[in-house]
């Protein structure tokens, strides 16, 4: 990318990963307290919630703001048109789900589940209050006020979630802390935004032409929201509250640098790919440049909270939060595959039309749930390396799309990533090999472990000149302004 369109994507990813950072490192403040104060048995419980959330958090947004981003110019009606939709669909899945509450908790045993539900899914309407104002910020590439935003509002949710697993509130404290934080975010782009819904009357007529894009972003979104949570449904059907706690906390422990970076990536490169969608070969460098930074930023991090994954909840969550280990340890092996696959999907969606977007869904969901029925019955550690197995099959099928629609060849791709790979594999064992001179698991173990990790993955890194070594350098020199003369 060039020019004033490079700078802001420049720009972007750099307010974005800025403010994931801090929003990774207060989250992890957070859950460490949290943790400490809670019982496993109440995250089991939260856990059964979010996952119908997340899906209903899929229709109600019903992939309209997408069109929006992917749209060059978008009428007012059309702001208005989905401004509606949401709040009158976010309604509706309120009603629904707090309607079946009761069914819920009788079949997992949870009746506290009853009197959480009126109060947590009402994150679902505060959410649709605010979509259009995120949407509108996305295409003028605000991120830095996005950033401040989301950083704020995880403030003030932590901050309210600790004080009341302190006193006591249990589970509450978990519930305050997801509503508490849609309502500050909610409350914020609303006050920063002069959007409002003015203007013509209430007129859905706009929706007509962005319905096919649309739906089939939806019945995708929609299907990976539900097999993203299938695990949790049915652990929490099959084993006990405690468990279910242990192995969604392994999950969310995983997923906390890895989506919030791959949030900030996809946030800004989907807007900028679109830009530049009919320039082919500028196009294909954009991508490959991507997933090489992606890659090398990510590849270590996750291969390294494998191998400190004993030592980091000693140290940090203490003995109560071990059986959470091995799963952690196991789970991490995905995150190498993930961001690799959600990159290759931001290009399908600049690329390809809804349909087929869908229809690769498809292709992964049958893989999905062969690999589901053969691990759930057996035990959650097996179901842990399923997730594995279908995190790489996931990355597998949106690559090759990718790859299929873009001009960027697969040795050309694989030449990219296999330097990151061979590098990220020997910190790891690197790391995993202190153990032999250090065999008490704790802090002092830890902090060697990760001297010696990022030691000798920058060595390794210099020594061997690898590109995206050198992009991430020149990045940081740009924005910290150390700009070579």
């Amino acid at each position: 990318m060039a020019g004033e369109l490079r700078d802001s994507v420049a720009r972007g990813v750099a307010w974005s990963v800025a403010e994931k950072i801090g929003t990774m490192l207060l989250q992890a403040g957070v859950s460490i307290v949290v943790l400490r104060l809670l019982m496993p048995d109440d995250f089991g419980v939260i856990a059964v919630l979010t996952a119908f959330a997340a899906f209903a958090l899929a229709v109600v947004d019903s992939g309209f703001s997408q069109t929006l981003i992917r749209r060059p110019d978008p009428a007012p009606q059309d702001y208005r048109a989905v401004f509606f939709f949401n709040i009158a669909a976010s309604v509706g899945a309120y009603f629904l789900l707090v309607g079946l509450a009761p069914v819920v908790a009788s079949f997992y045993g949870m009746p506290v589940i009853v009197r959480l539900a009126p109060v947590f899914f009402l994150l679902l309407p505060v959410n649709a209050l605010c979509v259009i104002q995120h949407t509108i910020f996305t295409r003028q590439f605000r991120f830095d006020l996005l950033s401040k935003i989301t950083f704020v509002s995880s403030l003030v949710s932590g901050l309210f979630a600790i004080g009341l697993a302190a006193a006591g509130c249990g589970v509450w404290a978990l519930v305050a802390q997801r509503v508490s934080q849609m309502a500050v975010r909610a409350l914020l782009l609303w006050s920063l935004s002069e959007w409002r819904p003015q203007g013509g009357g209430l007129c859905f007529v706009p929706l007509r032409s962005m319905a096919p894009y649309s739906f089939s972003l939806l019945a995708s979104d929609l299907i990976s929201a539900v097999y993203n949570k299938i695990p949790q449904l049915f652990i929490g059907r099959l084993y006990s509250a405690d468990t279910l706690g242990f192995f969604d906390q392994a999950v969310k422990l995983k997923d906390l640098p890895l989506t919030s970076a791959m949030t900030a990536v996809q946030g800004v490169t989907f807007p900028a790919l679109a830009r530049i969608s009919d320039s082919g070969p500028k196009f294909a460098e954009s991508y490959r440049q991507v997933v090489s930074v992606v890659a090398y930023v990510l590849f270590p991090v996750m291969l390294g909270l494998s191998a400190v994954s004993e030592d980091l909840f000693v140290a940090l969550l203490g003995s109560k939060w071990l059986p959470t280990v091995p799963y952690f340890r196991t789970i991490c092996f995905a995150g190498l595959f993930y961001p690799v696959a959600m990159v290759a999907y931001n290009i399908l969606k600049v690329r390809c039309s809804g349909p087929e977007i869908f229809r690769l869904e498809i292709i992964k969901k049958v893989g999905m749930t062969l690999i589901l029925v053969l691990t759930i019955p057996r035990s959650v550690q097996a179901v842990v390396w399923g997730l594995v197995v279908f995190s790489f099959f996931e990355m597998t099928v949106n690559v090759g799309a990718s790859l299929r629609v873009s001009e960027l060849s697969a040795r050309r791709f694989l030449r990219t990533l296999l330097p990151v790979v061979f590098v990220s594999a020997v910190m790891f064992f690197c790391v995993r090999g202190v153990s032999l001179f250090s065999p008490e698991a704790g802090v002092l173990r830890l902090c060697i472990r990760i001297f010696v990790g990022v030691g000798v993955y920058l060595l390794l890194s210099a020594l061997f000149r690898l590109e995206a070594f050198s992009a991430c350098l020149s990045i940081c020199r740009r924005q910290f302004g150390f700009h070579q003369k």
